[in-house]
């Protein structure tokens, strides 16, 4: 492939177009699949590489014309100096937080002892000044002495777990490798640990090096050469498994997950009846299309949380003697419009009766209730600061009257609050560390309907209740996995909004807004629901008056930049510009890079006819059409991504740049690079810039000018 030419400003870099076509699926012929940009998959060619370093002079040469990049920089800047703080993970009198502070670029892990003491377990910057590794995740022993903890390096989620001592900050154990985000259940004691891992990669084919994981116990002190293989093996390779240990070190929960389907298998073993290194494994639930996690308490019970029938989701309890379905007994069965996230039990001895906390989301927006534990009966709410989103719930492991839980909203950074059981009373135990002038703005949620009807709630941000004039909207969605979009504090969309432009977040079918069955209807066949939600949702902005085709962008990333893309190449005249962040594009061949075999359960497989012709139905790098006016369009991408690879959108990039009748003046299809960085986790000051450059991006190609904070209102 000829390396393409270094391009002038008024150009875009030459991408050589091949004429590869291949009948597909190669064991069913049936689809005649083009495919002229199979040369840019290839991150390490010259030809690859000299194209992308024309994108990022191309982007660079845009940029300098973009005039409210460094207004947003500012504001984004101030907004995020607010900081975060994170619930405490309770160990007898001791506590574990994470807490970010103005001027840290990574939230840090402390740990609070009985008296008071506060000291710092670990700082991403001390470890690596760049800013480039990042804490993926963490777990205090069961006696809150000891800290499993994994780091990665370069935003490539390739975790590596080591054991501190949490009194000396000691690294007592590790470094163990081939981790991502592994799952850690201590046993008692805090001599051993059950965990994920994947196997010896060195006998594996390339695009199999990210799968096969299996559960294994590792004894502290030993060699993870010598960890036990527990569970796992002759399984299929993409399953991801979920362990935990009861408080007292009785039962054992495994979980099997095939790739991110939304259904699992679960096992319960008792250590008592059996060996740490063969647990007699009980069947909780085996081929059932359902996800259900078990949990056994300080009661003896198991309670299980689960949507097997019932979508929305409900709580169970059952004898862990005896786990499977037909012995359950509910305590909260599935609500007709919430959907259930979350439950605490407090049982201390200074409450008149036990209590069950359960959280929940309607329409997105989170709400606590209050239960009796014998019997699952409603005795009341708990009080919220407002209409926003709790975080997970969080009890002392050996019990009491207290559960600690996060809560943010559109105008409140991140605080914890704290529910008293004894006086029914909410407080708020810690407050974001930083003080910050947040925007006045207001909030509110709509409902529209999408092409087939089907209502759809939309979360709008803006400076007034209704629109005086049209004005710069950016429409943000997701639809997949069964995510849902709740309200939270972001200084992007603050800082937009300030500036005079509305911000519009839908909560599209295969998302988690609406529980399982509205996930399912946004998955594999019925994908296409997700991009009518969003042309619909588009389509309901500009007819209520809060924007226009000319003012409108749209931006997503991961699935929500396959959202994106699907939006641009299939209704491009509904909008002014584009955000495509680390997107899905190429749906054909998704499955050979990253992680994409892992979602078949969720879009289908190539290998398949059927499930092929949905993946063409909608697969935006194959409906890219000649001499169409595509909107700007500005991808965001990441080199050290190991979820989604780049090639996705260099891809679409190159086809978009050849086939738009927009000048490239007018309507520019742009690629902004990023190295040592990834899918997730990332400095502050990366986030700063990138959101910088996508609201800058949006504003320029929206319309939206200002001189300064609210002058555009």
């Amino acid at each position: 492939m000829p390396s393409p030419a270094q391009p002038d400003s008024n150009c875009y870099p030459e991408a050589a177009r091949s004429g590869l076509v291949e009948r597909l699926p190669a064991d069913a012929p049936t689809y005649d699949v083009a495919d002229p940009y199979r040369w840019l998959e290839d991150a390490d060619s010259e030809a690859t590489r000299t194209w992308s370093q024309a994108q990022d002079q191309l982007f660079a040469d845009q940029r300098a014309g973009w005039t409210m990049r460094e207004h947003f920089r500012s504001r984004v800047t101030r907004l995020l100096e607010a900081g975060v703080v994170g619930s405490p993970a309770w160990r007898g009198e001791r506590q574990f937080l994470m807490r970010r502070v103005a001027g840290q670029e990574h939230a840090v892990l402390l740990t609070v002892d009985a008296d008071g003491t506060e000291r710092v377990l670990l700082d991403p910057m001390a470890i690596d000044p760049s800013g480039a590794t990042t804490l993926d995740s963490w777990q205090p022993s069961k006696e809150g002495d000891l800290l499993a903890y994994q780091l990665s390096e370069g935003g490539r989620e390739e975790s590596v777990l080591r054991v501190m001592d949490v009194d000396t900050g000691d690294v007592l154990d590790g470094p163990i490798d081939r981790l991502r985000y592994s799952p850690v259940a201590w046993l008692p004691g805090g001599k051993a640990f059950y965990y994920v891992r994947r196997i010896d990669t060195a006998h594996l084919p390339a695009d199999e090096q990210q799968y096969h994981r299996r559960v294994w116990l590792h004894r502290l002190g030993t060699s993870s050469d010598h960890d036990v293989l527990v569970f796992g093996e002759g399984l299929a390779k993409t399953n991801y498994y979920g362990v935990s240990v009861s408080m007292d070190g009785r039962w054992l929960t495994v979980s099997a997950a095939e790739g991110t389907a939304p259904r699992n298998d679960v096992w319960l073993a008792d250590l008592q009846e059996s060996s740490l290194e063969q647990p007699a494994l009980t069947v909780v639930q085996q081929g059932v299309d359902a996800q259900t996690s078990v949990h056994v308490g300080r009661d003896g019970r198991a309670y299980v949380l689960t949507d097997r029938d019932a979508p929305r989701g409900r709580l169970a309890v059952v004898d862990p003697s005896t786990p499977d379905a037909e012995h359950w007994t509910d305590l909260l069965a599935q609500d007709d419009v919430a959907v259930l996230e979350d439950y605490a039990v407090l049982d201390g001895p200074e409450l008149a009766g036990p209590r069950l906390l359960a959280s929940w989301t309607r329409h997105a927006v989170s709400e606590v209730t209050v239960h009796d534990l014998a019997s699952g009966e409603r005795l009341g709410e708990v009080p919220l600061p407002g209409v926003g989103s709790v975080g997970g719930l969080s009890e002392r492991p050996e019990g009491g009257h207290e559960v600690w839980f996060g809560y943010t909203d559109s105008v409140t950074p991140s605080s914890v609050q704290r529910y008293d059981a004894r006086t029914g009373a909410t407080s708020t135990w810690a407050t974001a560390p930083g003080a910050v002038e947040v925007p006045s703005v207001t909030t509110q949620q709509l409902v529209y309907r999408s092409k087939d009807g089907t209502e759809v709630h939309l979360l709008l941000v803006a400076g007034d209740r209704r629109p005086d004039r049209p004005r710069p909207t950016i429409l943000y969605g997701y639809g997949g996995f069964g995510l849902p979009l709740t309200p939270g504090y972001s200084a992007g969309i603050l800082a937009w909004v300030e500036a005079g432009g509305v911000y519009a977040v839908a909560g599209l079918r295969g998302g988690g807004e609406e529980g399982e069955d509205w996930h399912r209807a946004g998955m594999l066949a019925t994908k296409q629901n997700v991009f009518d939600d969003f042309h619909a949702a588009a389509e309901f902005l500009v007819a209520e008056g809060w924007t226009t085709p000319e003012q409108l962008s749209i931006s997503g990333g991961s699935n929500g930049g396959l959202l994106v893309g699907a939006a641009i190449t299939q209704r491009p005249e509904l909008f002014a510009a584009a955000v495509c962040s680390a997107p899905l594009l190429d749906m054909v061949r998704y499955e050979l890079f990253g992680l994409g075999a892992t979602w078949a359960s969720e879009y289908g497989t190539a290998a398949d006819p059927e499930q092929l012709g949905w993946l063409l139905g909608y697969s935006p790098y194959h409906h890219v059409h000649e001499g169409t006016r595509y909107p700007a369009t500005l991808f965001t991408v990441f080199d050290g991504d190991t979820r989604v690879d780049p090639l996705h959108a260099r891809k679409l990039a190159a086809a978009l740049q050849h086939a738009t009748s927009a000048p490239l003046d007018e309507a520019p299809v742009l690629v902004r690079r990023e190295a040592d960085v990834g899918h997730g986790g990332r400095a502050v000051s990366r986030s700063i810039e990138l959101t910088s450059d996508t609201l800058a991006f949006a504003a320029h190609f929206t319309g939206l000018e200002t001189s300064g904070a609210g002058a555009g209102r």
